[in-house]
Formats: C-alpha cells, structure tokens, sequence
C-alpha cells in the first residue's frame, strides 16, 4: 500500500431534519470519543428545512462545542442534497458521514479515521459481518435491506455486504474523484462507495454497531426510494461494465486493497 498522505482534519458531515431533540446528544458523543482520541475535527451539520427547532439549538450548541459548524441548506432539499451541501461546505481531507438521530457510533467513526490514516482511501462499515451489530432494527426494514444489499454484492462482484448505510468515511480526494454526483435523496448513500469502488479506490471493511433512533421518525420511506435506488445502481454498474474504465482513476489496478479490519 502507498505511503498515506497524513490527514490534518476530519469532517463530520450530518444532514439534519427536524431532529431538534437529538442533536444534543449526537453532537456532545462525537466530540467526547473524538476528543480523547485527539482528532482534529468539524462537525458540519447541514439543517435541511427543518420545521421545527433544529436550528435555535445547533445555534445554542455551537456556543459549547466550537468545532460544531453549522449550516443550512438554501436550496432545493433532500437527504443527498444535504450531504452534498454538507461536503461542498466542510474543509477537511477527511469526511465521515453519520446520522443525526444518534444511530452511528462516534467510536467507529474513530475506527475509520485511523484506517483512512493507515493509507485506505475509503473506510466502510458493516453491521452484518462477525462483530457487527443492530439494535432494534425494524423488521421489514432489515428484511429488505439484506435483499437489497445481497443484490448489490452480486451485481457488482463486491465483498461488502452493507452498501445501502450511509455511515462511511472517504478521503477527500474519493469524493472529488466520484463527482458529479446524481442522487438528491437517499440513493446517494449507494452512489458514493458503488463510485470509489468502481473508479478503483482503496477500501477497508471493518464491523460496525447500528441502534434505532430514540426520538423523532425515520426519514427513509422505502416505497418513494426502491426505484431511485435501483436508477443510481444501474447508472454505475453501466459504469463498470461498459465505460471502458473512462472515469477510472489512473493507477495501477493492483493498487486497490481490500482489507477487512477487525473492530
């Protein structure tokens, strides 16, 4: 594996809609695990039309954590939108995207800093491999997430088995190299690691930990998203099969290593 290029700054990019109730506790948890690892961080989290008090309290919390930077989204919204506004308005060479409901572990977004600094280009997470963990996953969430999922790996020849969760981290040049990105809602989270996979990325799969949010409603509606994520799949897969490795990025094809990580 090449020498990394040492990292100075970690993003935190968090899309945020009407979660007024549990940013408090998502925002004190990162900065505690990310302080005592010692990692210089922002956390740049993007209020996406929130309806409710979303924004007074990230203003309050920015006055107690001063690596917290929000941001609001002023133009058209949506999940992907977010986070792209997000990216687009954070300077780290490093970037995690978590949730907002607390459902990612600021521990193992500490794991994926130190893999992105042993020289991986893109750390992703899976709660489905040995050391992995969910709790309290809706059942007929879960059921169609391992369909999709197991469809996914096949489709693209890929090992990892939890594609579809947004919880990943990048160096900065991964996202450069992906874009331009196409997916305004949750298909981003598929189109972003199916792209640096594809384009020829370094990656680690390490096992993660999921918990179901305590407050506020899920904003994934799996009826209005099954077509878009089957679109951002089929977009990329014809990538793979058939653009002759155009976006491809210009290394040797030895260079992509896979690693699987222990916890």
């Amino acid at each position: 594996m090449p020498t990394p290029a040492p990292l100075s700054l970690y993003s935190v990019i968090i899309p945020a809609r009407d979660e007024e109730e549990s940013l408090p506790s998502t925002i004190a948890d990162i900065v505690r695990a990310f302080t005592a690892a010692d990692i210089p961080h922002e956390i740049v989290v993007v209020d996406d039309g929130s309806r409710d008090r979303t924004w007074a309290v990230l203003q309050d919390l920015k006055e107690q954590y001063p690596t917290l930077a929000p941001t609001r989204n002023t133009g058209e919204h949506g999940f992907g939108r977010a986070i792209l506004w997000g990216l687009d308005h954070s300077h780290g060479d490093a970037v995690v995207i978590m949730m907002a409901d607390a459902s990612d572990s600021p521990e193992d977004a500490v794991t994926y800093w130190r893999l992105l600094n042993q020289g991986h280009e893109c750390a992703f997470g899976s709660r489905f491999m040995p050391g992995g963990h969910v709790y309290d996953y809706p059942r007929v969430k879960l059921t169609v997430n391992r369909i999709a999922n197991f469809l996914v790996r096949v489709g693209f020849g890929i090992p990892l088995n939890d594609t579809t969760n947004a919880f990943k981290a990048y160096r900065r040049t991964v996202i450069d190299g992906c874009r331009p990105f196409l997916s305004a809602h949750f298909n981003l989270t598929v189109e972003i690691p199916l792209k640096a996979i594809v384009r020829g990325y370094r990656f680690a799969i390490t096992p993660i930990s999921w918990r179901n949010r305590r407050f506020g409603v899920a904003k994934l509606k799996i009826k209005e998203m099954g077509s878009r994520y089957f679109f951002i799949c089929a977009y990329v897969w014809l990538e793979k099969y058939f653009s002759r490795g155009d976006y491809r990025r210009r290394e040797p094809r030895e260079s992509q290593l896979l690693t699987l990580a222990p916890r």
